[in-house]
Parts: structure tokens; C-alpha cells; sequence
């Protein structure tokens, strides 16, 4: 492990040394599909020892293999010509007779190599050679470093929008608790965070090799940006799932007249995009009474639409998406009659920094039953603590607290129930305080009771010289 994390170290010093590459975003997205081509070459050989009838997507002379593995081989202005005028304009170009080749494609299309220096590529290549991903140790111990460079991204600029903290990930698949069987989809997945978790949550189960390829078949993830795409998919083959099914598009981006019963599914994990403005007039593609350029709004729609009757979703969405009239109030009225909102964990609003400073919420819901009754946890930061950041984030531990109540509800000084009669005399609010905090009592000294006493005095005396002034 501790060798694994000194050959990132290492990349990461040999990449900052390029002029190419700027700032963590560009490094992580040129780390990414070096990764990939390693990770995808590895695998080839492997299916190539199990099955000799298999071929690779890869044409022969672009295979990692082939230019990459050898630490003697092409360097300088060859390599960086290789990778520029070869490499990266055929895997663009490469037709797309098979899943596994369209996969390829879909990830050269929306990345780019920025690095300048062929003798720095090579010194990355021959590093990332002392990897091997068919040894499981050394691809399960990259996981948890894979996970590392992720994290990252919470710090990359724009690029944070696509990374949810591993707690909050963990803590929403173990409360929805998926079985083998179930089909899961997160339609905006980032670096697929959550589908990683029900992999790992699902691995537990697996008994048989028709259990296995059940499992493989039924993780399905979207995203439309390109290096959270390569990403995502990239983390889905280090969990083991051969072939992940990340789609490449906008999860707005088809009329919700056009999806069948057969594209619903059983569990929706997601944090949906929020506080962006919806791309392609994509508001268009749903009904009248629900458009809004809002993107978390219109997600939540697609959600309650996509899941099954009787099944259940755990997502993560912003206090804007709690309250408000018009649209907002009539998704929120929809989603509580068309599905049981039981449970909302309110978070600190620091758990999303630096990316986002807004109060976000858990939201837990089954469809097919309106709801009744809505219980809030409110989830408190650690005493001492004044708020989560890049040193100290949101840990799981900190949750093992509500799963302990999840089964056994009381109500107490973090937790409550509302009734929805309560919901609905509030036009749907949902953004409802927690009626039994205690408020922090404050014994002020004489010292300062006379200098609050002295400011108010003169307030008055302000505004009686002003209504003298009125009066005259």
C-alpha cells in the first residue's frame, strides 16, 4: 500500500514538472486515462489467458502493451507524437462494434493528453508499470488510493461538483441496504461514489457465478462530463465489474414520456447537481407544471419517474429544494403523494466545502405509498468542532449514531416527527427547524449588561429626536 502511494506521490511530482499541465484538474484527468489504457490492458490480457477466442477492442499497435510497458521504449518527440497524431485521434475514431469498444471510444473522445514532454510521459508510463491490476491485492489497494485522487477533486475547482464525500456514500448504502437482484442507478454519477459502495455492499452477498454476473448486470450509472465519466468508469473496473455500464449522457436529456416500465428500476442512489442551471432547454422534456431551470428540482421528477413501485431511493439534496412556492412546491407535493418520504437527515453545511457552503439534506423514500409521516435527524458536528474542511471531513463514525436509531425511532433532542397535515397547512415546506433544540443560554457579566443597556438607551434617544423632528 505504502509503495502504491509512493508511485502516485511520484507521478504527481513528475507531472507538475511539465509545463502542459495545470493545476490538480488537468493532472488528475491526464492521470485518468493513462490509468484507464494500463487498467483496460491488464484486464485484456487476463480475458485473453481465460478465453482464446477473445480480442481486444485496442487495436494490436495501440495497446499499452505494446508502446507503454516497455521502460526502454519510444521516449521524447516520438512518444509525444505517438500520443498526439496516433493514440489519441484512432481511439476517437474507433468503431464501436461492441460495448467494450464503445467504452474506449466514449473516454478518448472527452479527454485530452496535456502533458508537453514525451520524457516526462515516459517516466509516468514506466511508474505506473510497477502497478499489476490482475494481482487483486495490488487493484484493491489501488482502490482505496483510486479513492484518494477522487477525493481530490472536492478541491479542483469546478471539478468538486462530482466527488460526494465516501462517509455520506457509505452511510446512504448501508441504510438502503440493496439486495442481489435489484437493479441500482445513479442518473448523475460523477465518479461513481455511490455505485462503488453498492458493489462492494453487493460483493457480500455472492455465493455463485450466476450471483456474480447478476451483480455486474445490474450497476448502471450516467454521466455527461468527460472526466468524471472516465473516472467513474475506471473506479467501477477496480471494484471488479468487467464491463461497467456508465452511460455517456445528460440524465435530462430525454422526455419522460420515452422511458418504459422496463427502464425503471429498484434503488436510486444520487446526489443530483444542484444550485446549476439546467443545459439544452432540457426543462422541455418535462411536463408544463414542473419545468424549472433548477437541475436538482427536475432530477428529483426523474427519479420518483424511474423507480419501480415499491422502490426506494436514498439522495442527497440542498435546502433550496426543501422550501420554496411554485414549481418547487408542486415536486415536492408530487413526491409526497406518489412516494413514503420517511426519513430526512439534516446535514451541517460544511460537509460539501470548499465546493459548496449550502445546507444539504438525506432524503430517503419508497414509491408507491404517499407519505404520513416524515422523521428529521438533525446531524450535529463533532464537539469542538466549528466545521468540516479538507483536513477534517464528515467521518462514518459520526453516523453510526442514526443507523442505531434507524431501526428503533425515538424522538429526542436531534430527532422529530412530523405529520403531513402539518406538511400540507405549510404549502409542502419541508425545510422544518428542529422544534426541540435547546438553545445555548449566555450569562452576561454586569459590565456588559450595562454597555447593551447604554446602546439601547441611546437607540431611543435617536429615534425620539427623529419623531420630535416628525411632529415639528
Amino acid at each position: 500500500m505504502s509503495n502504491l502511494g509512493g508511485i502516485i506521490k511520484s507521478i504527481r511530482d513528475i507531472m507538475r514538472e511539465d509545463r502542459g499541465i495545470s493545476g490538480d484538474g488537468q493532472r488528475i484527468e491526464q492521470l485518468a486515462w493513462m490509468l484507464f489504457l494500463k487498467i483496460m490492458d491488464d484486464k485484456d490480457q487476463e480475458m485473453e489467458l481465460m478465453d482464446e477466442k477473445y480480442k481486444s477492442p485496442i487495436p494490436k499497435d495501440l495497446q499499452w502493451r505494446r508502446w507503454a510497458a516497455d521502460s526502454e521504449g519510444i521516449t521524447g518527440d516520438d512518444l509525444l507524437n505517438f500520443v498526439d497524431q496516433n493514440l489519441f485521434p484512432r481511439l476517437r475514431g474507433l468503431s464501436a462494434n461492441n460495448k467494450r469498444a464503445f467504452m474506449v471510444r466514449e473516454v478518448f473522445e472527452g479527454n485530452n493528453n496535456y502533458m508537453k514532454s514525451g520524457i516526462n510521459i515516459r517516466k509516468v508510463l514506466n511508474k505506473l508499470n510497477e502497478i499489476d491490476f490482475n494481482i487483486a491485492k495490488d487493484r484493491h489497494a489501488f482502490g482505496e488510493i483510486y479513492e484518494g485522487i477522487l477525493k481530490e477533486l472536492q478541491n479542483a475547482g469546478d471539478y468538486g461538483e462530482f466527488y460526494t464525500p465516501r462517509a455520506v456514500t457509505q452511510f446512504i448504502t448501508d441504510v438502503i441496504n440493496p439486495r442481489l437482484g435489484e437493479t441500482i442507478l445513479d442518473p448523475a454519477c460523477g465518479t461513481a461514489g455511490f455505485l462503488a459502495c453498492a458493489v462492494e455492499h453487493l460483493k457480500r452477498q455472492v455465493e455463485n457465478i450466476d450471483e456474480r454476473k447478476a451483480l455486474q448486470e445490474n450497476i448502471h450509472g450516467w454521466e455527461w462530463k468527460p472526466l468524471p465519466y472516465v473516472l467513474a468508469t475506471t473506479n467501477l473496473i477496480l471494484h471488479d465489474i468487467e464491463l461497467p455500464d456508465i452511460v455517456y449522457r445528460d440524465g435530462l436529456d430525454k422526455p419522460l414520456s420515452e422511458y418504459r416500465e422496463r427502464d425503471r428500476v429498484d434503488i436510486i442512489l444520487a446526489n443530483p447537481p444542484f444550485g446549476g442551471t439546467v443545459a439544452n432547454n432540457n426543462e422541455n422534456n418535462f411536463p408544463l407544471n414542473y419545468r424549472t431551470k433548477e437541475s436538482a428540482d427536475l432530477f428529483l421528477i426523474l427519479m420518483i419517474h424511474l423507480l419501480k413501485h415499491g422502490g426506494r431511493a436514498g439522495i442527497v439534496l440542498p435546502d433550496g429544494s426543501l422550501t420554496g412556492e411554485g414549481v418547487k412546491q408542486r415536486v415536492r407535493q408530487k413526491l409526497l403523494e406518489e412516494c413514503n418520504l420517511h426519513t430526512i437527515i439534516r446535514l451541517p453545511n460544511s460537509v460539501f466545502q470548499p465546493y459548496a457552503t449550502v445546507a444539504t439534506n438525506l432524503l430517503f423514500f419508497e414509491k408507491g405509498k404517499p407519505t404520513k409521516d416524515i422523521w428529521y435527524y438533525e446531524h450535529r458536528l463533532p464537539e469542538g468542532q466549528k466545521a468540516y474542511s479538507k483536513t477534517k471531513p464528515i467521518r462514518l463514525e459520526e453516523l453510526n449514531p442514526i443507523k442505531k436509531w434507524w431501526r428503533k425511532r425515538q424522538e429526542s433532542e436531534v430527532c422529530w416527527k412530523v405529520n403531513i397535515k402539518t406538511i400540507i397547512e405549510r404549502n409542502y415546506d419541508l425545510d422544518i427547524k428542529n422544534p426541540n433544540k435547546q438553545e445555548d443560554s449566555h450569562e452576561y457579566s454586569s459590565t456588559e449588561l450595562m454597555e447593551m443597556l447604554h446602546q439601547s438607551f441611546e437607540k431611543s434617544n435617536v429615534l425620539l429626536d427623529q419623531l420630535k423632528q416628525a411632529v415639528r
